[in-house]
């Protein structure tokens, strides 16, 4: 990728995330929507062999927008403004594919992972539906910069949020906001429920938070399963650590319920969708902390 205006990365994905932040928070969570950004530059699209509707299928479309009225309610929500078919924040930082650059990535690169294999490590050789992004081999050094100048910032900032509200509550619970694609629209096929939660079967978080989690969802009318098949990522394995107070639950919700998925455009039931998460909002940050502080207590 070519440098503009002296910068490696394209400059109108500086900042690379935006914070909606209270002046104080009022309960221990953290929102994050990693997948959710939007800022195609031109730079990226002529370099992809794909139109840009195709490259956003890689997208959460409109999460960030789903939790919006949540964090509005009182605590911080981070997302990133790059999309994921540019750079995952959700996978470690040097998941580098070989085979996608020009050079062989540096020997601390992780190039073996199951990730990587797929296709869809930190820098995405493909789309979520399989098909190649790049019409030639990128510049090994492009690749290195967007670690730099976006991943890294990224993730000093989710960091930051995350010790603040250790800091201020005495622990943390980071909520991961992803999507899934519908039964229709996902490449295996099959049913698939309305929400998954990902406690990366138990060791993320405390069980009495992801039960309260299904429990809320469920009351609702949600069809809701545990880690299956997202047992969360990189976000929710390398900051759940409920031994340190931190707590981490990643969250899919199908696509179905709120988007044209052809389109990426919502439908009537994004209104219904967000205003149930809003009614989860002083349940979550009330009665949840509550009874995690009254086991505190009790310990």
């Amino acid at each position: 990728m070519p440098a503009r205006d002296g910068h490696p990365v394209p400059p109108e994905l500086l900042p690379p995330y935006q914070v909606s932040a209270p002046a104080t928070p009022i309960a221990p969570f953290v929102l994050c929507s990693p997948h959710s950004g939007n800022i195609y530059p031109d730079s990226f699209i002529a370099s992809s062999r794909l139109n840009p509707l195709s490259l956003r299928k890689s997208e959460d479309c409109l999460v960030d927008q789903l939790f919006m009225p949540v964090a509005a309610c009182g605590v911080p929500l981070i997302t990133a403004r790059f999309p994921r078919a540019f750079l995952d924040v959700n996978r470690e930082p040097y998941e580098l594919d070989p085979d996608l650059f020009d050079e062989p990535p540096p020997e601390f690169a992780n190039t073996q992972s199951v990730r990587v294999v797929g296709g869809l490590g930190t820098i995405a050789r493909i789309v979520a539906d399989g098909e190649e992004i790049y019409r030639d081999k990128l510049p090994l050094s492009a690749g290195l910069a967007r670690v730099e100048h976006l991943y890294v910032p990224f993730h000093q900032a989710l960091r930051e949020l995350v010790e603040a509200t250790r800091t201020r509550f005495g622990y943390a619970i980071l909520i991961d906001c992803h999507s899934m694609p519908s039964a229709s629209m996902a490449p295996s096929g099959g049913p698939r429920p309305d929400i998954v939660l990902g406690d990366r079967f138990g060791a993320s978080a405390d069980s009495r938070i992801t039960r309260f989690l299904k429990d809320a969802l469920t009351s609702l009318g949600y069809e809701v399963h545990m880690n299956r098949p997202y047992a969360g990522g990189y976000i929710t394995e390398h900051y759940g650590r409920p031994a340190r107070d931190v707590h981490a639950v990643q969250i899919e919700i199908n696509r179905g319920l709120y988007l044209d998925e052809m389109k990426l455009l919502p439908t009537a039931g994004f209104a219904d969708l967000q205003r149930d998460l809003l009614s989860l909002a002083a349940p979550l940050f009330n009665d949840l902390p509550a009874l995690l502080e009254h086991r505190m207590a009790a310990e």
